[in-house]
């Protein structure tokens, strides 16, 4: 259902005005260049992870204004005619670069790239932003929750609090690639794979006289994986003691317990010496109640005796920092005769300052460690000798340089759309999410520590540099 949808009309009310300004001043035709890229990782970490190209594809794949969409439009009695015609055969006829779902990502590097026709290139703006700002926010959180938990599986439990439908649903997905083991979500199994979880709800339990015999029925009818709730009423008077007794009597194959409120800490280190005591070492036990990364963190540190974790709310909705800010910002047009003009937005606001012109983005790998040194933005055309020393610099404190030797060069964005026409293998949500565990591998710790990371460097080219630097001296006008 939400893969089916026509969401053309998704979209801020000014990308239409824009597009109807553009066709009435003849620009219909003209080639620009539009980045998409973020300023900063959320929650001061150290990276951030691609996602939703998928659901992006998918989009741009759908484009076409319905018969409703002309007269709604029609109805506001601002468009003219002849533009109503055009949206009436509207089709996608872009160039489209992006960097592949599970790639650690950086700010200010472009992570997507759109060229072609201004209308159609400004159009997708707003949907391409949702989609790929919201993934990215959640499969990186889901990743700094996953690291906390150290090895110890990640359930995502977050679907009733999710902000709507489809953030439930691309929320697990998102999940999922960022390392989490399964979800609650039990449409993002059949449409996805991704293994749904999840076994009985405090009503299960009072829906019974007592705890005894609602985790009794339960094992007798899921005898194969039996995980009882224990904090309907007392964990460690009444819930333990119960799921042992079910446990002795009718041992089922795969056992555990599920703690979901209390001083977890105290609690597992509690129950995990009563099933011990009672002959039951495999019983594993799963905490949830409101988790994050820090939170986990903080419980491991106490000791707490913790099999896997149920996160919820503070994954889905990314609650310590729920945006991802990543913006979508015109790089350069081409002129009559197919010359690229760069473009850039200047700011008062130095971090806001854009990059201007068509590029590209490499990653540097050490030959002999395998390990990620910097990525290294310039133009379009540029051509990196990965035999050759580089010199890069920190580009907030351009003092601090570093000569790269023995590195590999990779291009970081593949193509995905080519004309309009599709060129993108899409990849197996496992494979994604291997591929995202892999490059993870990549990162020095420095970058991947929680508190005050490394500042992984993102340089510009010289060629790039001396662009930029022309178009803020001219007052980003640019020249001939």
């Amino acid at each position: 259902m939400i893969n089916n949808e026509n969401l053309t009309m998704l979209t801020d009310f000014y990308e239409i005005t824009m597009a109807n300004g553009y066709f009435q001043s003849g620009n219909v035709e003209d080639i620009a260049y539009f980045d998409m890229f973020f300023r900063k990782v959320p929650d001061g970490g150290g990276y951030a992870i691609m996602a939703g190209v998928e659901q992006a594809v998918e989009y741009l794949k759908s484009l076409h204004f319905t018969a409703e969409d002309i007269e709604f439009l029609r109805g506001k009695d601002i468009f003219c005619e002849s533009f109503l015609d055009y949206l009436r055969n509207f089709k996608f006829t872009c160039d489209v670069w992006a960097v592949p779902e599970g790639t650690p990502i950086f700010p200010h590097e472009p992570i997507l790239t759109v060229r072609g026709p201004v209308i159609q290139a400004q159009f997708v703006e707003t949907m391409l932003l949702l989609i790929i700002n919201h993934q990215s926010l959640i499969a990186t959180k889901a990743n700094r929750i996953v690291r906390a938990a150290k090895g110890r599986p990640v359930m995502e439990f977050g679907t009733r609090r999710a902000h709507g439908t489809a953030a439930a649903v691309f929320g697990a997905r998102a999940a999922y690639i960022g390392g989490c083991a399964g979800t609650a979500c039990a449409i993002a199994d059949r449409d996805y794979g991704i293994t749904a979880l999840g076994t009985m709800a405090h009503s299960w339990v009072q829906m019974f006289p007592s705890e005894y015999e609602a985790f009794k029925k339960y094992a007798e009818i899921y005898p194969d994986n039996c995980v009882l709730l224990v904090d309907t009423y007392n964990v460690l008077r009444s819930g333990v003691p119960a799921a042992i007794k079910v446990f002795k009597e009718l041992k089922p194959k795969k056992m555990g317990i599920r703690i979901d409120s209390g001083d977890v800490a105290y609690l597992t280190k509690k129950a995990r010496k009563m099933l011990d005591d009672a002959g039951w070492p495999d019983c594993k036990i799963t905490v949830s109640n409101a988790l994050d990364e820090r939170l986990i963190a903080g419980l491991l540190r106490q000791g707490a005796q913790v099999d896997s974790f149920g996160v919820g709310e503070r994954l889905i909705t990314a609650r310590s920092e729920p945006v991802f800010g990543g913006v979508y910002k015109l790089a350069a047009i081409e002129d009559a005769d197919g010359n690229i003009i760069p473009k850039i937005k200047i700011s008062e606001n130095v971090g806001k300052i854009t990059n201007p012109h068509f590029k590209k983005v490499y990653r540097f790998y050490s030959k002999d460690s395998g390990m990620a040194e910097a990525d290294y933005i310039c133009l379009h055309d540029e051509v990196v000798d990965d035999t050759q020393p580089l010199e890069i610099c920190d580009p907030d404190a351009t003092w601090k340089k570093k000569v790269l030797t023995g590195f590999t060069a990779r291009e970081l964005q593949v193509p995905i759309f080519r004309g309009g026409k599709l060129v993108y293998q899409k990849p197996a949500l496992n494979d994604i999410r291997a591929y995202c565990a892999d490059q993870l591998t990549t990162l020095w710790p420095e970058v991947l520590r929680f508190d005050y990371p490394h500042n992984y460097y993102v340089d510009l080219s010289e060629k790039l540099l001396k662009i930029k630097l022309d178009l803020l001296n001219a007052g980003g006008k640019s020249q001939g």
